[in-house]
């Protein structure tokens, strides 16, 4: 879009900050037209953590018993864990569930009560991505029957979303230039910065993985793939000659 217009400079440094900072505004007086772009670049990103989620899920008849049996299967499964090296700030509790189960009776035309069902769920982050399938071997054996995942992400983005905040401050440039040259001037300056955080690199997530055997002939083969980060940036320029 291009238009004539005052507008306030504001540092990129303030946008960017971790900690909000009050900065001045200062008002420029724009006399040629004003361009301004949003900008979205994303860096692919060789994923370095996953994190997948095994729970135990268990029927009985009384709901004491169901959450007996769900609490002593659980326990081996955080044991196996923890015998795999994983330290315990990255096993962490997401979900514990007991309720009652019941069935549609067709002929009587009502629900008929069945039981209780437990369900305890962790979400577990692992730092090495071949590890996977031997862990997701390794839980099943411990009693796990109900796994999702895996999630792929980058623990730190800070250097892939550098370099797409320099792609898109480039392509931004370049579009600038083309929008002033077309309206007859030779150069753009720029009025104002600002971006989107979008956090850290997008998780790739594989399809849900459902255990309902308790043995696996040979560990789920894993493939890591790449994750995506990026950055949207706003820039405001006046054309100039």
């Amino acid at each position: 879009m291009i238009r004539t217009a005052i507008v306030p400079t504001v540092l990129a440094a303030t946008a960017l900050a971790a900690s909000p900072a009050i900065a001045a505004e200062i008002q420029v007086q724009a006399t040629g037209p004003v361009i301004e772009l949003v900008v979205n670049e994303q860096v692919e990103v060789e994923p370095d953590t996953v994190t997948i989620s095994a729970g135990v899920t268990t029927q009985a008849q009384t709901a004491q018993e169901a959450l007996s049996q769900n609490s002593a299967q659980m326990q081996s499964v955080i044991d196996r864990l923890k015998s795999l090296g994983i330290p315990e700030r990255d096993i962490q509790t997401t979900r514990i569930n007991l309720g009652a189960r019941f069935d549609y009776d067709q002929q009587a035309q009502k629900q008929v009560f069945r039981g209780y069902q437990a369900s305890n769920q962790v979400s577990v982050k692992l730092r090495d991505t071949e590890e996977v399938g031997a862990v997701l071997d390794a839980l099943v054996k411990a009693g796990a029957n109900d796994i999702n995942g895996p999630s792929f992400s980058v623990s730190d983005d800070t250097g892939p979303k550098a370099e797409a905040r320099k792609r898109a401050l480039e392509r931004a440039r370049s579009m600038a230039l083309d929008y002033a040259r077309v309206a007859g001037y030779s150069n753009v300056r720029v009025l104002q910065i600002s971006e989107s955080v979008q956090g850290s690199a997008r998780e790739y997530s594989a399809d849900a993985i459902r255990v309902t055997g308790s043995r696996i002939e040979r560990s789920p083969p894993i493939q890591a793939g790449m994750v995506e980060t990026g950055v949207t940036v706003s820039v405001t320029y006046e054309a100039v000659n």
